[in-house]
C-alpha cells in the first residue's frame, strides 16, 4: 500500500505541515496553555503551605515562635505582621483555608484546560477528516483501483483518532512538563543549592531513556499500524464478499488468511508492549531511586541543621513533581511517535495527486456525433489495451459491442468518460477532443450503469432518485415501470420506502440491475453506457427496456447515445451499429444483419446461442 502512494516530501515536514489544520484553534490551546500554567502553579503553592505550617508549629514548640515564617511572598509579610510561627500556629486553619482554596482554583483551571484543548483537537480532527474525504473524492480513478479500501478507511479513522487524541492531551502535556521543570528547579535553588544538584544526578539518564525509547517505538508503531491496515482491508474484503465465500465453502480458508493477519497484529503489538515494559520499569527505577537520595541528603542536611524538616517535605513533593513529568516524557514522546507515523500516512493521501483538468477545458454540446479516431491505451505502458480503434457514432444511434473477457470492452468506455486518458490518437464529440472538456461536466452528462450495480444501504426510493434528488414520485414510477421493476418493488411490505441493506444485499442480481438501471434513465443522459448491465436481468425486462428507448426515438424525444456491451446477441441485433472487439482492436463492424453473413466470432456467437436457443424449444416443445 505505501509503494501505491506518493510519500511526504520529508520526515521533518510532517510537523512543520500541521498547523495548516489548526488555523483557527490557536487561541483554544493558548488559553489551555495558560490554564495550565495556573494549574502547575497552584500544585507548587501547595507544599509550601505544608511546609510553612510544619515549620511554624516546629518552631513554637521549640520556643521559637517568634522566628518569621517560611511562606512565600505576601503571605509571610502577613503573617509575621501579626506573631510570625506562633500566629501561623495557632491559626493553622488559615493554612487549611489556603489548601482548600489553591485547589479549587487549580480544579477550576484544570477543567478549563481539558475543555478547550478538548475543543480544539476536535474541531482539528473534523477538519482533517473532511479534508481526507474530499481529497479522496477527488482522486484519480486509477487510485482507487489500486487501492486498499480497508486500509483507506483506517487511515481516514484510526490514524485521525490517534493524532486527536495527542492533539487534546499530549500537546499540552508538553507545555505543563516544561512549566513544572522550570518552576521546579527555580524554588529548588532558591531553598538549597547542593541538595537540588543531587536531585538531579538521575535526570540524564531519564532523558535519555525517554528519547531511545521514543527513536525505538516509533519504528515499531509504523510496523504495527501498517499490519494493522492490512487487516483491517482484509476484512472489509472478506465481508464485502461473503456471499461468495459462503457459497465456495471458502470459510476455513478466509479464517486462515485471517488469523495469519491477526497474528501479524498480536506480534508487533507485543514487541511495542516489551519496550514499553522496558522503558516504564527503567523510569520506575530511576525515578525512586532519585526520590530515595533526595530523602536521604534531605534528612542529612537537616541533621546538620542546614534545611529545615518543611524544606526537607517541600523537596521531596518537587522531586517528585520534576521526575514524573520527565518520566512522563516517555508516554509523550510515545504518543508523538504514533501521531508522526499517522500523520505521514494522512499526508501519503493529501500529497496523492488529484484528478485534473486540461488547462482550458470547458463546457460542450454532447448530444453530437461521436467519433473514436485511432485510439490505443495501455495502463502500465508496454501491455496495450486497445489498439487503433477507429469508429464514428451519429447522436442518438446505438452501438453495441460484443468481445471476449479483456478484449477492451470497458476500458473504450473508461476512456470515453476520461476515467482514463488515451495512450495514442483521440475521442471526439461533435468535433471536439473530449480532452478539452471538463471531465465533471462530461461525466454529469453520461449515463454509466456497470455489470456490478452498487447500491446504497437507503431505501428503494432513495437510491432510484440519486441521480435526481427532485425527482417527483410519478417519474419514479415511470422508470420503474420501464425496468420491470415495480412488481417486485410493490410486494415489499414498505414499498419504495423499503431498506435494501448494505450494497442492496437483500435484492437479487438482476432486482439490483433492475435499480440502477431504473436511476440512470432518470436522469437525462446526452450519453448512456449499459456494461453488460442486462445480462443479469431476463430477457423479457432486456427487451423492454430497449424498446422503451426505441419508442422514445420514434415518439421524437431526444433518445441518449447509447453503447451497450454484452454477449446476448438478441440485445445487440437491434442497434444501429455493433462493434467486435478481439484483443484490444476492432475485428468486425456493422449492423446484425451484415456480421451473420460474415466469417468471425459474431457468427460463430450467433450460431452458438441460435442452436442452444432451439434445442431448448424443442425440449420444452
Amino acid at each position: 500500500m505505501r509503494n501505491q502512494m506518493t510519500k511526504s516530501p520529508a520526515e521533518k515536514s510532517v510537523l512543520q505541515r500541521f498547523p495548516e489544520f489548526m488555523k483557527g484553534s490557536g487561541m483554544k490551546y493558548l488559553g489551555s496553555v495558560l490554564s495550565v500554567a495556573v494549574s502547575v502553579l497552584t500544585g507548587f503553592l501547595t507544599p509550601l503551605l505544608i511546609a510553612g505550617a510544619v515549620d511554624a508549629i516546629t518552631d513554637t514548640l521549640n520556643g521559637a515562635g517568634a522566628n518569621p515564617v517560611n511562606l512565600p511572598g505576601f503571605l509571610a509579610g502577613w503573617f509575621n505582621a501579626r506573631g510570625g510561627a506562633e500566629y501561623l500556629a495557632r491559626h493553622v486553619w488559615i493554612v487549611a483555608g489556603l489548601l482548600v482554596a489553591v485547589s479549587l482554583i487549580g480544579g477550576l483551571f484544570q477543567y478549563l484546560r481539558g475543555k478547550w484543548s478538548a475543543e480544539a483537537s476536535e474541531t482539528i480532527a473534523e477538519r482533517m477528516r473532511t479534508r481526507l474525504y474530499g481529497h479522496l473524492l477527488a482522486m484519480d480513478y486509477d487510485y482507487h483501483v489500486k487501492a486498499q479500501t480497508g486500509d483507506l478507511i483506517q487511515r481516514c479513522t484510526t490514524d485521525v483518532e490517534t493524532v486527536r487524541r495527542f492533539l487534546a492531551s499530549q500537546v499540552i502535556e508538553i507545555f505543563r512538563t516544561v512549566i513544572m521543570v522550570v518552576l521546579a528547579l527555580t524554588l529548588m535553588l532558591n531553598i538549597h543549592v547542593k541538595l537540588t544538584l543531587i536531585s538531579l544526578i538521575l535526570i540524564p539518564p531519564l532523558f535519555g531513556l525517554a528519547f531511545w525509547f521514543f527513536h525505538w517505538v516509533q519504528k515499531l508503531f509504523l510496523e504495527a499500524d501498517e499490519a494493522d491496515g492490512q487487516l483491517s482491508a482484509m476484512l472489509q474484503e472478506s465481508l464485502t464478499g461473503v456471499r461468495v465465500v459462503r457459497a465456495f465453502g471458502r470459510q476455513r480458508y478466509e479464517s486462515d488468511r485471517f488469523t495469519v493477519r491477526a497474528d501479524a497484529v498480536y506480534d508487533k503489538s507485543v514487541r511495542i508492549s516489551h519496550v514499553m515494559a522496558i522503558y516504564w520499569s527503567g523510569s520506575d527505577m530511576l525515578s525512586m531511586l532519585q526520590t530515595g537520595l533526595t530523602l536521604l541528603f534531605g534528612i542529612l542536611f537537616a541533621v546538620r541543621g542546614e534545611i529545615t524538616t518543611g524544606n526537607v517535605l517541600t523537596f521531596v513533593s518537587y522531586i517528585s513533581m520534576l521526575i514524573w513529568p520527565i518520566r512522563q516524557l516517555g508516554r509523550i514522546l510515545q504518543d508523538l511517535g504514533k501521531s508522526m507515523v499517522a500523520m505521514k500516512r494522512v499526508y501519503e493521501i493529501l500529497d496523492a495527486k488529484v484528478e485534473g483538468d486540461t488547462a482550458g477545458a470547458g463546457e460542450a454540446p454532447l448530444y453530437e456525433d461521436i467519433e473514436f479516431r485511432h485510439v490505443s491505451f495501455h495502463y502500465d505502458g508496454k501491455h496495450p489495451v486497445l489498439e487503433d480503434v477507429s469508429f464514428t457514432v451519429k447522436a442518438g444511434q446505438t452501438v453495441a459491442i460484443l468481445g471476449a473477457t479483456g478484449s477492451g470492452k470497458s476500458t473504450m468506455m473508461n476512456l470515453l468518460q476520461r476515467l482514463y486518458d488515451v495512450s495514442g490518437g483521440e475521442i471526439l464529440i461533435g468535433g471536439r477532443n473530449i480532452n478539452t472538456i471538463e471531465k465533471k461536466y462530461l461525466r454529469s452528462r453520461v449515463g454509466y450503469v456497470l455489470q456490478e450495480p452498487f447500491l446504497y444501504s437507503r431505501s428503494i426510493r432513495d437510491n432510484l432518485a440519486i441521480t435526481r434528488e427532485d425527482a417527483a414520485d410519478g417519474e419514479i414510477q415511470r422508470v420503474a415501470d420501464v425496468t420491470h421493476s415495480t412488481g417486485f418493488i410493490t410486494q415489499f411490505k414498505e414499498g419504495y420506502g423499503t431498506m435494501v441493506g448494505e450494497r442492496g444485499v437483500t435484492l437479487s442480481g438482476g432486482q439490483k440491475q433492475r435499480i440502477a438501471i431504473a436511476r440512470t434513465l432518470l436522469r437525462e443522459n446526452d450519453i448512456l453506457i449499459l456494461d453488460d448491465s442486462l445480462s443479469a436481468v431476463d430477457t423479457e425486462t432486456d427487451r423492454a427496456i430497449r424498446e422503451a428507448l426505441k419508442e422514445g426515438r420514434s415518439a421524437g424525444s431526444r433518445v441518449p447515445t447509447t453503447f451497450i456491451i454484452s454477449h446476448r446477441l438478441t440485445t445487440l441485433a437491434d442497434a444501429d451499429l455493433i462493434l467486435v472487439l478481439e484483443d484490444g482492436k476492432i475485428a468486425q463492424q456493422g449492423r446484425h444483419e451484415q456480421l451473420i453473413q460474415r466469417e468471425g466470432l459474431y457468427q460463430r456467437v450467433y450460431r452458438i446461442q441460435a442452436a442452444l436457443e432451439d434445442e431448448l424449444n424443442s425440449e420444452i416443445a
